[in-house]
């Protein structure tokens, strides 16, 4: 028998004080009868004796604190799951948006999740494509990965998440692919370019989407991703899928953390996040990898926006202490129209040689990154020296390298956000650029390879 209570004594913000509760647990769900009939959810957030602070999903607006009834469930916040959630759009709590029936569960998952014990995880060493050149070729995703985009205000990230949605796959017979897209406090012209851009490309039948608007309540916010990562715990360790997660924009999702620990009245930390903003960050993305004994894996791109484009920033900064690399947009490649504006030379996957060579992609994949990066890298100081000195004050070295950096930029990194190149049309494209120099000026790579690859009619 549920215990129903009468006894709320204070409501602040999206929370409500509970007094004289018996038995109740931290992250337990509450149904919340208010005055009207009308019913609301939450979910535990504090237990002290016999007060309990409630966060309420569909805000407090409108809530008499005399004629609520508050009803304990005795359960943690679940998420019905079963093959039928592909192809489906959820909000951020997991009610269908699609206008579509309820899904019908096969069966229930907290969405909190379970720790993975570091002695079941399996090492990432396999190569997914994402159809992207500055990625595949040069800061290749590995299955089992956290690669996190760091992008700025006014960037393009919506446009290359929406690219890798419709795009990545893994290579291989019989391997069932599928992505988990959370979105979070993004606008509703936004939610509408990602549901009609994977719609239109028929990408949406093998992805599930959770989608949360700014306009909904920040707590929404807290579990999207929670439940976007219970989707695809399930897809993958259970269904056999490589799934590919993408969470956009965890800064929104940090904000809202924010918000709601200010509320609580916590001891501010850094920029006013609360002190447990990095163990909550690593909540979800640990939830990514491969598990030893199953087939499926979880490979997670996070997007966040860098306010005023600082690395130093608390959410950047601490997500980058728990991914594995990350992928970082360029404002001046975006104001040259270098579409996705990726800036390759801070840019990093440190997984990528496990993901690479023969069998994987192809035997002068290492080879050939560390000889563009090396070129481009040495084509942005002729650049740079340009700008100071002049080009006519550059050796003729100099200003070969810095048309190689033009011609790298032009057709390497730019590629539109409907391109989707091969990992062979995109190791081609590289021996192709490299073609300028002799083979001599190409050091890092072996000479048998240069044979093999090198096309046979040189500029």
């Amino acid at each position: 028998m549920l215990k129903e209570y009468q006894t709320v004594s204070e409501i602040y913000g999206p929370l409500m004080l509970v007094e004289g509760v018996e038995g109740a647990k931290y992250g337990e769900i509450v149904d919340i009868e208010i005055g009207d009939g009308s019913m609301r959810h939450g979910q535990i957030l504090q237990v002290d004796r016999d007060k309990v602070m409630v966060q309420i999903f569909e805000g407090t607006e409108g809530i008499d604190a005399e004629n609520t009834k508050v009803r304990f469930l005795g359960k943690p916040m679940e998420f019905g799951v079963s093959p039928d959630i592909l192809g489906r759009v959820f909000d951020g709590i997991g009610k269908p948006k699609d206008g579509g029936p309820a899904v019908i569960a096969k069966k229930r998952m907290n969405i909190n999740g379970n720790p993975i014990n570091p002695y079941a995880r399996n090492f990432p060493n396999q190569f997914i494509q994402t159809g992207i050149s500055t990625i595949d070729g040069l800061n290749p995703l590995v299955r089992g990965q956290k690669l996190p985009i760091f992008s700025g205000a006014g960037l393009p990230h919506d446009e290359i998440t929406a690219q890798l949605a419709r795009q990545a796959t893994v290579r291989g017979e019989g391997e069932s692919f599928a992505v988990v897209f959370a979105a979070m406090g993004i606008t509703f012209e936004a939610a509408q370019f990602f549901i009609d851009d994977l719609t239109d490309t028929g990408a949406i039948e093998r992805a599930v989407m959770f989608i949360n608007l700014a306009n909904d309540p920040a707590i929404e916010r807290i579990a999207t991703p929670r439940m976007a990562l219970t989707a695809a715990e399930y897809l993958a360790f259970e269904e056999g899928m490589q799934v590919l997660v993408i969470l956009n924009d965890m800064t929104n999702y940090c904000e809202a953390l924010r918000e709601i620990s200010a509320a609580r009245k916590e001891v501010p930390g850094r920029r006013g996040y609360p002190g447990y903003l990095y163990t909550d960050l690593a909540t979800i993305y640990e939830r990514a990898g491969r598990l030893k004994g199953k087939d499926g894996s979880i490979t997670m791109i996070p997007v966040l926006t860098m306010p005023e484009d600082d690395k130093t920033h608390p959410v950047p900064d601490l997500t980058g202490y728990i991914t594995e690399g990350q992928i970082i947009m360029s404002r001046a490649l975006h104001r040259k129209s270098i579409s996705p504006p990726v800036d390759v030379l801070p840019s990093l996957s440190r997984l990528k040689d496990k993901g690479i060579g023969e069998d994987k992609t192809r035997e002068d994949h290492a080879d050939l990154y560390n000889q563009l990066y090396a070129a481009y890298a040495r084509g942005k100081e002729a650049q740079e020296l340009a700008t100071i000195l002049g080009e006519a004050a550059l050796s003729p070295e100099d200003q070969k390298y810095m048309k190689f950096a033009d011609e790298f930029e032009a057709r390497y990194i730019s590629q539109g956000y409907y391109e989707n190149r091969t990992i062979e049309v995109t190791l081609d494209l590289g021996w192709e650029l490299l073609s300028m120099f002799d083979d001599s000026e190409l050091k890092r790579i072996d000479v048998e390879l240069i044979k093999k690859y090198m096309p046979k009619f040189r500029k």
